[in-house]
């Protein structure tokens, strides 16, 4: 695909074209200064800099390196651009016309839209009866939304048209369903076991047009929290949030994110009633952060051991009723009752896994003794004690997850 470099905000105080260009030329983009065949226009959209040479260097690389040469004289084929629900209109698309001509009446099968062209529109709103290759047109008449990038073909008829539809629909929705299956070999059934239930977060969403539902499902997609939960897409399309999608979200335990819409009529006291969760979104990254943390909150717990002090045993003192009681002082942090512990000596430890069973002040039971007191300290079962041991405790905190 041949490629037209616009380096932008060039009316900025400092900035550097030219380092642009060498810092590009790591992804095989060199410009024709260099000797390479990459073209480079520098412009500035807010000053309004350079945007006849942009558009002058888009059509000399298109007619250098592209045969851009269709046959106006057949049915029409091509892309739909982008699509979304009118209010008044109903489902409006934007094609492309890549082949052929298009004209008004024609029955039109767009993804999984079917439909004939009741009316189309140019870029400025002008009605037009006809549109021939590389012409972009706003057409009307489709029964429903068609996806961002699906192709776009004339057939023969209405009925035709509807049946290539239906295909295509069933299509998509096995190739859904075998999506949302989640399935498991043999070999993997142990190591699943071991590793526990994976938790997924299945999802529902809905945005005004097909682009940006495409652009937030790909986003969502690539969130990345480990390997303990999952996020699934159960569902996507244009247009306000229906009972159908309250139904299937209330069937797989999913959540709908609406993204510039609201809900339809009569819809709101349905998600209410079945406790279906509805979050709606005008920026893509709240939407994103909202999901993400979600997902974090599905984690499972991570700890790690924290100290919370240290003390040094001075003396030992024998007791047929509590075992040896380790005389020591507290040389940092705070020793508790019934915190974990463990007993160091010249560094290597010689007691692990112990309970700080009894505490005291000199006669007094004591919960937690802080650094620079003396107390008296009993570890249960555990007697090697020495004079010069030192007693650490520690407890399990939980860990952020970044």
């Amino acid at each position: 695909m041949p490629i037209v470099v616009a380096v932008n905000k060039v009316d900025k105080e400092g900035a550097n074209p030219d380092k642009i260009r060498q810092q590009l030329t790591e992804y095989n983009l060199v410009a024709e200064e260099y000797g390479g065949d990459t073209m480079f226009v520098e412009v500035s959209a807010k000053q309004r800099m350079g945007i006849d040479d942009l558009l002058e260097a888009v059509l000399l690389t298109a007619d250098a390196s592209l045969d851009l040469r269709a046959n106006p004289d057949k049915d029409a084929r091509g892309v739909a651009i982008e699509a979304n629900l009118d209010k008044g209109r109903g489902a409006v698309a934007t094609v492309l016309v890549q082949s052929g001509t298009l004209r008004v009446g024609d029955a039109i099968v767009a993804g999984t839209a079917h439909g004939r062209v009741r009316a189309m529109f140019d870029e400025h709103g002008t009605a037009v009866t006809e549109a021939g290759p590389a012409r972009p047109v706003l057409v009307l008449g489709l029964a429903s939304v068609p996806s961002a990038g699906d192709t776009f073909l004339v057939a023969p008829d209405e009925r035709t048209a509807r049946q290539i539809a239906e295909k295509r629909e069933a299509a998509e929705r096995a190739a859904l369903l075998a999506k949302r299956r989640k399935r498991i070999s043999l070999e993997d059934f142990t190591q699943a076991l071991q590793q526990g239930k994976v938790e997924t977060l299945n999802l529902v969403l809905k945005g005004d047009v097909s682009g940006a539902v495409e652009a937030l499902e790909d986003a969502l997609l690539k969130i990345d929290v480990g390997e303990e939960v999952q996020l699934r897409v159960i569902h996507r399309g244009v247009g306000a949030i229906t009972q159908n999608d309250v139904n299937l979200a209330t069937v797989d335990n999913a959540v709908i994110i609406g993204f510039n819409v609201k809900f339809g009529e009569r819809v709101e006291e349905l998600a209410d009633r079945e406790g279906v969760e509805v979050k709606f979104y005008s920026v893509i990254y709240q939407a994103i952060d909202d999901v993400e943390a979600a997902l974090k909150g599905m984690l499972k717990p991570e700890y790690e051991e924290a100290q919370l002090g240290t003390a040094e045993i001075r003396e030992i003192f024998r007791s047929s009723k509590f075992g040896n009681i380790a005389g020591s002082i507290v040389r940092s942090g705070e020793i508790r009752r019934n915190a974990k512990a463990r007993v160091l000596r010249d560094g290597n430890v010689v007691g692990d896994n112990l309970t700080v069973e009894s505490l005291k002040r000199f006669k007094d039971d004591a919960t937690e003794v802080r650094e620079g007191y003396e107390c008296g300290i009993g570890l249960g079962s555990f007697n090697d004690l020495q004079v010069g041991d030192t007693i650490e405790t520690w407890e399990m905190r939980e860990k952020p997850r970044s």
